[in-house]
């Protein structure tokens, strides 16, 4: 290399990029060229007359320390993001924190109902968290597994016990020995495996397929659905005992629009997210988006809600999300043709008229609730002519 050699490569790549690993390959190798090339932060230092393996398992240690790093990184992001989404200023979602803390501290069943992505798996792991368990939080999604397979993850399998068991496998059941078993869409579970279950939650006692050896166990049992189970146990597609074994403690969690307070902090959220992954910088929203991402019902909830933004940011240009690249279905908002102070007023009064209904009309409670005076709640009232009967 003209003009600088090895050692002042490493110290330009080390001022631009500390994250960058280098390892030096020299055919002039020494112990003072060694010493100052980690000094320098080299990862490992190569002399070219070494066996060539020696290179490839440095290279392989460098690729290992990096998967650990994003998955670490990756981890570190999910358990924020998982964390953000427990905050909330809608009193119906403080209640179920209330509940699902109080649950945490028993070894009860917990039973959680609620549409497809309002968070059912992210409130099954704050219990899990809260508990005094050790052992590790095991999801499974009961509708994306067929009959076998579901079986076989639940209670696992011993080796040549079907077509296909190459190797004895543990089921979900032995893995989330000591902490919790969460099974997702547990209305989509098939009778037969609902039969193995309900012995195995009364039992404590399981059976790996292909044997006949009793296995004890001991976790937290949490289940979910977004079904109506009583019309499953009407239809005959889940067992009625079943249904009151897992239903000691039943918690509803309840869908986006019924927690408008939170969108404006779930939609910073997202933004400032996606805004780092795709690495574009947002300067600007324009007010016909963003009174869509405030009016909007959110039939997919928390789900949707990030997906939409994500999409927003993807095909912004300029730093600029426009309402261009909204869903088609923005139309159908109630406040898509309104200015942004009219938007504003009918937010306000349809949440002071919501929090007044949760209060039973108590209007001490919902000024301090609101975080307003009495006599500002009630010119509230006034000018958004609000009447409300009990």
């Amino acid at each position: 290399m003209e003009g600088m050699n090895g050692i002042d490569l490493l110290k330009e790549i080390k001022k631009k990029d500390g994250e960058t690993e280098v390892i030096i390959v020299t055919g002039y190798g020494s112990i003072e060229s060694a010493v100052e090339a980690i000094k320098q932060g080299a990862f490992s230092y190569f002399i070219k007359d070494h066996d060539p393996e020696e290179l490839i398992l440095e290279i392989k240690k460098v690729r290992d320390i990096f998967k650990l790093k994003f998955e670490n990184k990756t981890l570190k992001e999910e358990n924020k993001e998982k964390g953000y989404l427990i905050e909330t200023n809608s009193l119906k979602f403080k209640e179920v924190l209330e509940v699902a803390a109080k649950a945490a501290k028993s070894d009860s069943s917990i039973f959680i109902t609620g549409e497809s992505g309002v968070g059912k798996e992210i409130i099954a792991r704050y219990i899990h968290n809260l508990s005094l368990r050790e052992g590790k939080f095991v999801p499974v999604n009961c509708q994306a597994l067929s009959e076998n397979l579901l079986e076989s993850e639940l209670f696992g399998h011993e080796k040549g016990s079907f077509t296909g068991a190459i190797e004895k496998r543990i089921g979900r059941f032995e893995e989330a020995n000591g902490g919790t078993l969460f099974l997702d869409e547990i209305g989509e579970m098939p009778i037969s495996i609902q039969i193995k279950l309900l012995r195995a939650l009364d039992t404590k006692i399981i059976e790996r397929i292909g044997s006949n050896r009793p296995i004890e166990v001991d976790l937290r049992f949490i289940t979910a659905t977004n079904k109506d189970m009583q019309e499953s146990i009407k239809k005959g597609d889940f067992r009625q005992d079943l249904y009151f074994r897992i239903n000691t403690i039943p918690i509803r969690i309840p869908p986006l629009r019924e927690r408008r307070e939170d969108l404006p902090m779930f939609i910073d959220f997202f933004l400032n997210k996606y805004e780092k992954e795709t690495k574009k910088r947002i300067l600007k929203v324009e007010d016909e988006v963003m009174n869509f991402l405030l009016s909007y019902d959110y039939p997919g909830n928390i789900r949707e809600l990030r997906n939409i933004i994500e999409r927003l940011i993807v095909l912004s240009d300029d730093g600029v999300i426009r309402k261009k690249y909204l869903p088609e279905y923005q139309k159908n908002s109630r406040y898509s043709s309104l200015t942004l102070k009219e938007y504003r007023e009918l937010v306000e009064k349809d949440y002071i008229e919501k929090t007044l209904l949760e209060f039973d009309l108590d209007k001490d409670l919902a000024s301090d609730f609101l975080g307003i005076s009495k006599r500002q709640l009630y010119n509230k009232i006034s000018e958004y002519d609000i009447n409300l009967v009990k």
